[in-house]
């Protein structure tokens, strides 16, 4: 994809402005995943949220980008551009501040089947595996590929040789807590994925008898608790039931 011959090459004081069919526009300001970037994305989310522009139908946060469809019945491609550049230098650099979460994990072999794979392929213990995930603060990027599948920056450069799998596996259970390509997710739905396994969480990171159906906001940050097998079992039970058994952290 190339951006349309009006669009502004990437600086500092705008997005690049590209053309994702005839009623999509992507707002792209950096090609990594950075926190700086995506403080950026989410405050041009909220600027766009907040101005309510007639024909604007939603807009969705990637890592680098925020996707803007809207109706070119209702406002064509040249005002929306104009709109969007505008909100983008106006906003602030700093989105809102997200919240902090402790999300239950069990790392039990059952779960984290590929904790020996990961511990092989990064010279680590399988406990030092489990210490330096469960170590570690994570920010939520996005949301995509199926319903709740959380993108989480801030996995360890320990495990940055952890790489896809060549060949898929077979389908995994629900709520399973994965990483690969210097990337960690939550997996909420069962489906085959190229990701490693390291545990699973009782928490319905996404629910659709639940409002919002997703927990998290993109921008929040968790981390992961490290828990039992029998305390997953009682968590899986209540969370089961509709409880929500991640824990909201104070922050200062």
């Amino acid at each position: 994809m190339s951006p349309s011959p009006e669009s502004p090459a990437p600086e500092r004081s705008g997005p690049r402005l590209l053309d994702a069919g005839e009623t999509a526009l992507v707002a792209e300001f950096g090609n990594e995943v950075d926190p700086t970037i995506s403080d950026r994305v989410l405050a041009l989310d909220a600027a766009v949220t907040a101005r309510a522009l007639p024909g604007v139908r939603e807009s969705v946060p990637t890592y680098r980008s925020l996707m803007i469809h809207y109706d070119p019945l209702v406002i064509d491609r040249a005002t929306l551009a104009a709109e969007v550049t505008a909100l983008a230098q106006a906003a602030p650099a700093q989105a809102r501040r997200g919240a902090l979460w402790t999300i239950p994990c069990c790392y039990d072999p059952e779960f984290g089947e590929d904790i020996a794979t990961i511990a092989a392929t990064t010279g680590l213990t399988p406990d030092e595996v489990v210490r330096l995930h469960s170590g570690a603060r994570y920010r939520l990027y996005m949301y995509g590929f199926a319903p709740g599948f959380c993108y989480l920056g801030g996995l360890p450069e320990a495990f940055a040789t952890v790489s896809r799998r060549l060949k898929p596996r077979p389908p995994h259970p629900p709520n399973v807590v994965m990483m690969a390509g210097g990337l960690a997710s939550i997996a909420t739905v069962s489906m085959p994925t190229g990701w490693f396994l390291v545990g699973r969480t009782p928490e319905r990171m996404f629910s659709l008898t639940r409002t919002p159906t997703v927990l998290l906001d993109v921008g929040d940050e968790l981390m992961f608790g490290p828990i039992d097998r029998a305390t997953f079992d009682a968590l899986e039970a209540r969370a089961a039931a509709g409880e929500v058994v991640a824990r909201r952290e104070p922050q200062p």
